[in-house]
């Protein structure tokens, strides 16, 4: 955005807020001289006064220690970083008991002779610190300065006494809270010793840290000699199984052999055994199978391995099946089975270690593990037993000091300067009264007058009604002077008559607006030229009747020639504003088929009127008929333009029927009389219902007021503009046509 452009908003903006002062200037007045003068009469109310101060300095509070573990919660301190300890000291030389025995010290009353209400006092009372130090100003402010420097000077006194008061019973509070803790301290430490010991007892504890570590050195000579021990039982049992391979004989086979080959009981039935097996065996070679001699040897040889098994089952409890040639044993095998026996003995010792070594190393484990724990509960039965032993000795060495300071009467105040009497009143600043009063005046002033605008719902400004109409801007018409008067009503018509140029406006400038009117008009289509319009507006009021009429003028005075119909059948205001007859118009030759000429008047050279008519009771009707339509094919073949004078668009559709048939509608706006609701509903009105709007003419615009004119019209000109002398030839019929005819 460039400078240029800043500096056009700016210039905007600006001539916008003045636009506001200039049309609300009247209340705007009225307010700023209400509050001046209001400001006024209250300074000269005010009386002088003599003004009373004196000062405290505030020192620590070292009385509100007694009952803690520290000297600094005692200290007139804040409680949060944004405040500040002296507000809590102002709030107290304010407060109700202080003020209270003031009043009742000095016997304060009030006209009927009762004591003054403590507001009374407290309001007139100020007090407030000094920045940077523990000082507090206290002042009053009375017609009266000896009274004033009393009712400063007592309320001081009765502060410190308050204060006094307040550090004593304090001190005694303290002394009772520590008379009650005493006995609960003694017994909290007594109960955290009793309560340590037991776990003591119960855990076995006599010094952990100690304990903890011989824990972690077994822990680790255990895990060395397992480990040595294994290695020794993996040695036994590789050299046991070599053994049991060299010996054919499984260990415990080897242990009930070695038994067996021992008892003579077995080796005497063995020794049968063999004998009788080897008889069977050569009486074999003499006799054949079946013969007596050798059934008999094989029920012996039967009989004597049955019981041989038996007897071998008893030794060995039925756990091995002992094989016959294992029941005796030669000097090698038994020397084998005798270190075999030797090697298991040696190992079943080795497991029995390893079993007693590793129950003893999870029992220090576990231990070990539980050793973290029982240390920290200790250190909490230690802490608590210290934090006991800790408030219990505090409490002691505080009723110690105690007794010593119950008996101080030594205030947090002391007093810097007392009250003097005042020499010279303290007069009212009337002078800042009244410049405050001036300009708060030109404030509310100013919020009045934009307060005003805004609650003012009407179109202000020419640029407001484009941005609302958004149609095209064909013509501006200015407003006239206060000087220029309008025509006076008639009977039966309660709204002025329109005026025309040359007769009751000057030509310049508002014929020049109309000027411009036309020829934009004439300009509008460039490929056909209109012949038949439109004039309404959105609400009544606008002036559409009066720029309908001079518009008409306008046209006649360039040589057109041209119609005026008042084709406003329920207002109709034409007849009035040309001084004509309305016996016979527009109703006549819709419904009784008048004759048009004799229905038309003429007004001026190239300009005829024709009037309403007898007033219908359904005017629409009549406008959206047939013969309406014929009729307006007439007049555009007749005339050169033709002005449809309508009722506004608002609550009537006569200015959209009459659209239909004609070339399109003109606007009226007239900025101060139609809202921006009524706007946006006639403009929505006429886009919903498709109609052709030729553009928006803006009426009785304030030159003076508008931030930009849109014509070149100036304020001199419109002040000068009755000035002018020369008559026109229409504005000469205009006048001849008037006093012809008698305006009823």
């Amino acid at each position: 955005m460039t400078m240029e452009t800043l500096s056009t908003i700016e210039e905007i903006d600006i001539q916008k807020y003045l636009q506001v002062i200039k049309r609300r200037w009247l209340p705007a007045c009225g307010v700023f001289g209400l509050t001046v003068t209001g400001a006024t009469l209250y300074a000269m109310s005010l009386t002088p006064t003599y003004r009373a101060e004196g000062s405290l300095m505030i020192k620590s509070n070292r009385t509100s220690s007694l009952t803690g573990l520290s000297e600094d919660l005692g200290r007139l301190e804040a409680l949060t970083q944004n405040n500040n300890p002296l507000d809590t000291q102002t709030r107290i030389v304010t407060s109700n008991p202080v003020i209270q025995e003031t009043i009742k010290e000095l016997n304060l009353k009030d006209d009927e002779g009762k004591l003054i209400p403590i507001s009374a006092l407290a309001n007139g009372l100020n007090v407030e610190g000094i920045k940077g130090s523990d000082i507090l100003l206290i002042s009053y402010n009375d017609p009266n300065p000896v009274k004033a420097a009393k009712i400063v000077n007592t309320v001081i006194k009765n502060y410190i006494q308050q204060n006094v008061n307040a550090n004593q019973k304090e001190a005694q509070t303290a002394r009772e809270f520590l008379k009650q803790q005493l006995p609960n301290a003694e017994l909290l430490v007594r109960e955290a010793e009793l309560e340590l010991r037991r776990f003591k007892e119960k855990h076995q504890i006599i010094a952990l840290q100690e304990e903890a570590s011989a824990s972690v050195e077994t822990i680790i000579k255990l895990e060395e000699r397992i480990s040595q021990i294994q290695a020794q039982l993996a040695h036994v049992n590789a050299r046991l199984k070599n053994l049991q391979a060299q010996a054919g004989v499984e260990s415990q086979q080897a242990v009930i052999s070695a038994d067996l080959s021992q008892r003579q009981g077995i080796q005497k039935l063995l020794t049968q055994l063999q004998e009788t097996e080897s008889q069977l065996a050569l009486e074999r070679t003499r006799f054949k199978p079946g013969h007596p001699i050798i059934d008999s040897l094989k029920d012996k040889v039967a009989t004597l391995r049955n019981l041989l098994r038996e007897r071998t089952n008893e030794i060995s409890g039925n756990q091995q099946q002992i094989q016959q040639g294992n029941l005796q044993l030669g000097e090698l095998r038994r020397s084998l089975i005798a270190e075999i026996t030797s090697a298991q003995a040696e190992r079943d010792g080795l497991q029995q270690q390893i079993a007693t070594l590793t129950n003893k190393f999870y029992t220090y484990k576990r231990r070990a593990d539980l050793l973290p724990k029982l240390e920290q509960e200790q250190r909490e039965l230690e802490r608590k037993l210290k934090a006991a032993q800790s408030t219990y000795q505090t409490l002691l060495t505080k009723d110690r000091e105690i007794n010593v300071i119950e008996n101080q009467k030594i205030p947090n105040a002391r007093i810097i300067s007392a009250a003097l009497v005042p020499d010279s009143p303290q007069g009212p600043r009337k002078t800042l009264f009244l410049i405050g009063g001036g300009a708060a005046g030109i404030l509310l002033g100013i919020i009045t007058g934009f307060g005003l605008d805004l609650i003012d719902r009407s179109v202000k400004t020419v640029k407001e009604a484009r941005e609302v109409m958004k149609y095209t801007l064909l013509g501006v018409i200015p407003a006239l002077g206060k000087h220029h008067k309008h025509n006076s009503s008639i009977a039966g018509v309660n709204r002025p008559l329109p005026r025309l140029i040359e007769r009751d406006i000057p030509s310049f400038p508002i014929g020049n607006a109309y000027q411009i009117l036309q020829a934009n008009l004439k300009f509008l289509c460039s490929d056909t030229q209109l012949r038949s319009i439109v004039v309404t507006s959105s609400v009544p009021k606008e002036g559409k009747s009066e720029v309908a009429a001079n518009l008409a003028i306008a046209m006649a005075s360039v040589g057109r020639r041209v119609l005026l119909v008042d084709a406003d059948m329920r207002h109709p205001i034409q007849h009035h504003t040309w001084g004509l007859t309305n016996a016979v118009g527009l109703s006549n030759v819709i419904v009784d088929h008048v004759n048009i000429e004799s229905a038309v008047q003429e007004v001026a050279p190239n300009l005829d009127v024709l009037s309403s008519g007898v007033l219908p009771p359904n005017p629409m009707a009549l406008l959206d008929s047939q013969r309406m339509a014929t009729l307006v094919k007439q007049f555009t073949h007749k005339y050169d333009f033709v002005i449809f004078d309508t009722p506004a668009v608002v609550g009537t559709a006569d200015a959209a029927i009459l659209s239909d048939l004609t070339d399109g509608i003109l606007l009226v706006v007239r900025p101060g009389v139609v809202e921006s609701d009524s706007a946006n509903a006639a403009r929505d009105y006429l886009n919903q219902s498709h109609q052709k709007v030729l553009g928006i003419v803006i009426n009785g615009v304030d030159i003076k007021s508008e931030p930009k004119s849109y014509l070149y019209y100036t304020k001199e000109a419109i002040d000068s503009a009755t000035s002018e002398n020369e008559f026109s030839p229409i504005r000469e019929t205009i006048f001849k046509t008037i006093k012809k005819k008698e305006i009823h």
